[in-house]
């Protein structure tokens, strides 16, 4: 659930230091932003009650959990029914491999990131967990040699808040 009211620059600020580091203390955050450290908090809290702050994560080395080789997975359906594509991603919130997938538009209906031990795992997630499935019509699979993750969600401002923000760094 998104925000319910909009994002002032406070607001902004916050999420690109949470971004940044999520393990900034409240004071060090309040002392960044020019709030008290209560006013902060209860800041920080709304962000999560609101639904923009989602959760918060562990940057795991895959490597130290057994994971040895990473894959992405294209996917096409055969048939092209709501109840097809609720099924099918259903199924993959349920693979233990799964790190994330996404729904897409185009030739492809979803694009799959795994994460597996080793090629005879990935073959066996591959056939048993995807091309089993009644609603796959075809995939193709991609191994991926390197995986970088940005470090923060990049943001935009609305245009009026913008154009206010330039003003003060410009004077104008």
């Amino acid at each position: 659930m998104a925000s319910s009211r909009p994002l002032d620059r406070i607001d902004f600020a916050l999420i690109a230091l949470l971004q940044k580091n999520a393990r900034r203390s409240n004071k060090e955050l309040a002392a960044r932003v020019g709030l008290a450290p209560s006013s902060c908090l209860e800041r920080v809290r709304r962000l999560e009650r609101e639904g923009v702050i989602q959760g918060w994560h562990a940057l795991v080395d895959p490597r130290a959990v057994g994971v040895g080789l990473q894959a992405l997975v294209m996917i096409q359906l055969g048939v092209h029914r709501r109840e097809s594509f609720e099924a099918f991603a259903d199924h993959l919130r349920e693979l233990p491999e799964l790190v994330r997938y996404f729904a897409l538009g185009g030739a492809w209906d979803f694009l799959v990131h795994l994460a597996v031990r080793d090629s005879e795992h990935l073959r066996a997630v591959t056939l048993e967990g995807i091309a089993s499935r009644e609603e796959v019509r075809h995939f193709e699979t991609v191994i991926l040699f390197e995986h970088v993750r940005a470090p923060a969600m990049p943001q935009y401002p609305p245009a009026e808040e913008e154009r206010s923000s330039r003003s003060a760094r410009t004077g104008r």
